[in-house]
């Protein structure tokens, strides 16, 4: 088998939804899944035991965060990240152009982009947050960077464009990330054919257009004729606005070839999982759930549990009775609240621990739903769980 395989193995006949496997030189993964987010090369506040043993098939980290600590120099001598963070799945590296759109002013109309980073056809130059040095990223270092990582599967260097951008300005965006997929593609071509004894490494292109019908549709059509492992759909818009998630997806899926997987970046909320799962896309992440856990709040079967509230101050009750993760077989709802007060570092621990599971194990629910032909049955009954309790 090659290293680099996607087939479809079950297709709902009501939606787009679809299961599928993707061969990746460190295993096989199941499709649809959702990627935890290991930013600097660890998923906050959990080790790589404890993510195998909650199901995760495939870890997201950022080039742009790495190039800056430890380095891509560093990590090539230790050969990569996986060796580096003791990883043995599969790893997908985002290229850090949103990263580097999040660090420039609200407002591009005008061309300003402040003092940290300033972009340009050639790439992005800007102040690193940690030393205060000026560095550069364009397509082909961005290529170096994930190849140095190691990374299963790299994403191309893309301008990311904003929820408010009009369409003139997201159109400038879109053209410069068709004229940086390029080079990225070619830089790409010349380290797949200088390796020797190396794994592999499979491109993914990203849609843009910003909010715009023909815009996305444009971007969809040039992606797809690349022919490339995989597509994506970038932007601020989707993950940050369900309608707009929604549109553009619906824009876009009759587009995309069917014999690639395609990976919706900054999906995190279990409604949105339904939502674009259903759409055809197979891949996601999300910063969300853990980032919810370190604050208190957990992703349950009936909906968000604020633990802080006063009301499981004596909850002798699991966090999620349905759960079977390491948390919800171990501590109540009250012992969860006590330790976020007593700000003890457990209490993330073992929240995120349950979110990143609870997330993990509803991908596997989806899949087998798919697979039984109850894809709409079953969104119909979780999703209705699911919002009747409200966030307290």
């Amino acid at each position: 088998m090659p290293p680099f395989a996607f087939r479809v193995t079950a297709r709902d006949g009501a939606t787009r939804a679809r299961a599928g496997v993707l061969q990746t030189p460190h295993g096989p993964v199941q499709t649809p899944l959702f990627m935890p987010v290991g930013t600097r090369g660890t998923v906050k506040g959990l080790a790589p035991r404890d993510l195998n043993e909650a199901g995760a098939q495939i870890v997201l980290a950022n080039a742009y965060h790495l190039s800056l600590r430890p380095g891509a120099e560093q990590l090539a001598a230790f050969g990569g990240l996986h060796q580096f963070m003791g990883w043995s799945g599969p790893l997908l590296t985002d290229s850090g152009g949103f990263q580097l759109f999040s660090l420039a002013t609200p407002d591009r109309r005008n061309g300003s982009q402040g003092s940290l980073v300033k972009v340009t056809d050639d790439g992005a130059w800007f102040t690193s947050p940690i030393d205060g040095s000026r560095q550069h990223i364009g397509p082909e270092r961005s290529m170096e960077i994930q190849q140095a990582i190691g990374a299963d599967i790299i994403m191309a260097f893309d301008e990311c464009s904003r929820n408010d951008d009009d369409e003139a300005v997201a159109a400038r965006s879109m053209e410069r990330t068709h004229a940086w997929l390029l080079r990225c593609r070619d830089r790409w071509r010349e380290q797949e054919a200088a390796k020797r004894g190396v794994a592999p490494q499979a491109l993914f292109g990203i849609v843009q257009g910003g909010n715009s019908r023909a815009l996305r549709e444009r971007s969809a059509a040039f992606v797809a004729a690349l022919g490339l492992p995989g597509v994506a759909i970038g932007g601020e818009s989707i993950g940050y606005s369900r309608p707009m998630t929604a549109s553009i997806l619906d824009w876009v899926a009759p587009l995309l070839p069917d014999d690639r997987p395609h990976y919706a970046m900054g999906i995190g909320e279990p409604e949105d999982f339904f939502a674009v799962v259903r759409r055809g896309v197979d891949m996601f992440d999300s910063v969300l759930p853990t980032r919810m856990a370190r604050n208190g709040t957990l992703l349950t079967s009936q909906g968000r549990l604020r633990l802080p509230s006063s009301r499981y101050a004596d909850d002798q009750t699991a966090p999620d009775p349905h759960c079977r993760c390491y948390t919800c077989r171990t501590a109540s709802r009250a012992y969860l609240r006590y330790l976020f007060k007593a700000e003890e570092l457990l209490a993330p621990y073992l929240a995120t621990l349950h979110n990143v599971s609870f997330c993990l194990d509803l991908m596997r629910q989806m899949r087998q739903a798919i697979s039984d032909g109850r894809f709409p049955s079953f969104e119909q009954s979780f999703l209705a769980r699911y919002r009747e309790q409200a966030t307290v």
